[in-house]
C-alpha cells in the first residue's frame, strides 16, 4: 500500500513539474514574441505608435496605425540623408496619435478654463524626472498669486528603446497619479518630434482648455520667474487679457536653414526648398495668450509639419498675419555680465528677468530660492516686465 502510494505521489509530482514547464516555456516564448514585435515597431516607424503602448494603460482605447509615405524615397538625394531626417520625410504627414496620459480637469473643464490664468506648458522627455520634480518645487508651483491662478503640464511622448519605454511609462503614470500634471502620446521622443508634442499640446488645449488667458510655453532647463510674468501680464490689463495676439520671446529674424550635416539643426533641401525663415522666437521659453495659441492651432491644421519647432510656430503666426516680438526678459541664451570678474550666478542679475534657458536642476532650485530671499538687495533695478 505504502509503496503505491509513493508511486501515485512520484506520478503527481511528475506531472505538475511537466504543467509548470510547459506554462513557463509558453510565457517565455509569447514575451520573446511581444518583445521582437515591439522592436519591429520601434524599427520601423519614428513617427508611428510607440511599443510603449503595451505598458500604457490603453483601456479601450484604439491604437491608430499611420503608414509611412514610401514614395519619398524617389526624391532626388533622399538616400544620402541621415536617417532621423528619412523618417521625418516618411512620417511627417502623421498627427494622429493615441493619448497614453491625461489631465482633463487641469483647467477645470472647457467651460471653467477661463479661470486659469497662465497654463505653464513644458516640453520634458521622459527621463528628465528630476527636472519635473525641481520644478514642480519651484517656479512651476500650482498656485494662486497676485488673485490669479497658475496651472502646470508637462508634455512628453514615449522612449524609442523597447526596454527603457516600459521603465519610462511607469514612471510617467507614477507622476501623473499623484501630480495630475502628464501629457503623454504614443510617438517617440526627439528633437525632430517637438513640433508633433506642440500641434498635439494646441489641439488637447482646443479640447479641454479654451479658456485660457496665458500660456508659457516652454523648455524643461529653464528657469522661469513666474511672480515677474504674472506682474509683466496683470500690467497689460485693460489692453489685453488673453483676448488679443501677445507673442513674446527670444526675437530672431532674417534666417534660414541650416544646411550643415553636422549640426542639430540641419534641414535639407528635402524637407523645405526655401532659403528663409519667418521671423520667431526661441522656443526655449515663449509667452503668448490664449487667444495667439488658439490661432496658431488653426493655422497649423493647413500647414505641413517643420521639424524645427520654434520656426514652425513662427510658420503659422506668419500665415495667420500675426508678428512675434521681443521681451528683454526671456533670455534663451543665457545671461551676460558686465565683466569676467563678475559672478554670473548671482540673483541680482535674475530677479527682474521673466526666463532664462539654461539651468541644470539643482541651479534653478538655488536660483529660486536666492531671489525670494527676503534681504535680498541689489544695486541697479532692471524693469524688464514692464508693458511693452
Amino acid at each position: 500500500m505504502m509503496s503505491f502510494r509513493c508511486y501515485r505521489l512520484e506520478v503527481f509530482a511528475l506531472v505538475t513539474v511537466g504543467i509548470i514547464g510547459l506554462l513557463f516555456l509558453l510565457q517565455s516564448n509569447s514575451d520573446k514574441l511581444l518583445l521582437k514585435k515591439a522592436r519591429q515597431i520601434s524599427v520601423a516607424r519614428t513617427f508611428g505608435p510607440s511599443p510603449a503602448q503595451s505598458a500604457a494603460p490603453t483601456t479601450q482605447q484604439s491604437i491608430l496605425t499611420c503608414h509611412e509615405n514610401a514614395s519619398v524615397t524617389n526624391i532626388s538625394g533622399f538616400a544620402s540623408l541621415p536617417d532621423h531626417i528619412k523618417d521625418f520625410l516618411r512620417y511627417k504627414h502623421c498627427r494622429d496619435f493615441p493619448q497614453l496620459l491625461d489631465a482633463p480637469n487641469k483647467c477645470g473643464g472647457a467651460e471653467g478654463s477661463s479661470g486659469v490664468f497662465l497654463l505653464l506648458a513644458i516640453k520634458s522627455s521622459p527621463g528628465n524626472y528630476e527636472r519635473r520634480e525641481i520644478i514642480r518645487k519651484t517656479w512651476g508651483e500650482e498656485r494662486s498669486y497676485q488673485g490669479v491662478h497658475i496651472r502646470r503640464l508637462f508634455l512628453s511622448g514615449t522612449v524609442r528603446d523597447a526596454r527603457q519605454a516600459w521603465k519610462m511609462d511607469r514612471l510617467l503614470r507614477l507622476e501623473a497619479a499623484e501630480y495630475g500634471d502628464v501629457l503623454q502620446w504614443a510617438f517617440h521622443d526627439s528633437f525632430f518630434n517637438l513640433t508633433l508634442k506642440q500641434v498635439l499640446f494646441y489641439r488637447w488645449m482646443e479640447s479641454h482648455c479654451p479658456g485660457v488667458r496665458f500660456v508659457l510655453n516652454g523648455d524643461d532647463d529653464v528657469f522661469t520667474n513666474t511672480d515677474n510674468i504674472v506682474h509683466y501680464l496683470l500690467g497689460m490689463r485693460g489692453t489685453n487679457d488673453g483676448h488679443k495676439h501677445l507673442y513674446v520671446g527670444q526675437f530672431i529674424a532674417n534666417v534660414g536653414p541650416v544646411r550643415e550635416k553636422w549640426s542639430k539643426y540641419y534641414v535639407p533641401e528635402q524637407v523645405t526648398a526655401s532659403n528663409r525663415y519667418p521671423p520667431y522666437c526661441a522656443g526655449g521659453g515663449i509667452l503668448m495668450s490664449g487667444f495667439t495659441s488658439r490661432t496658431i492651432y488653426k493655422e497649423s491644421l493647413g500647414i505641413e509639419l517643420l521639424p524645427i519647432d520654434d520656426v514652425y510656430l513662427g510658420m503659422c503666426l506668419e500665415k495667420a498675419g500675426l508678428a512675434p516680438a521681443s521681451h528683454m526678459g526671456i533670455r534663451t541664451v543665457g545671461v551676460s555680465v558686465p565683466s569676467a570678474r563678475l559672478e554670473s550666478f548671482d540673483p541680482c542679475y535674475y530677479k527682474e528677468l521673466l526666463l532664462v534657458h539654461r539651468f541644470v536642476p539643482y541651479e534653478i532650485l538655488l536660483m529660486w530660492r536666492a531671489i525670494h530671499e527676503p534681504d535680498l538687495r541689489c544695486g541697479k533695478k532692471l524693469e524688464v516686465y514692464q508693458s511693452l
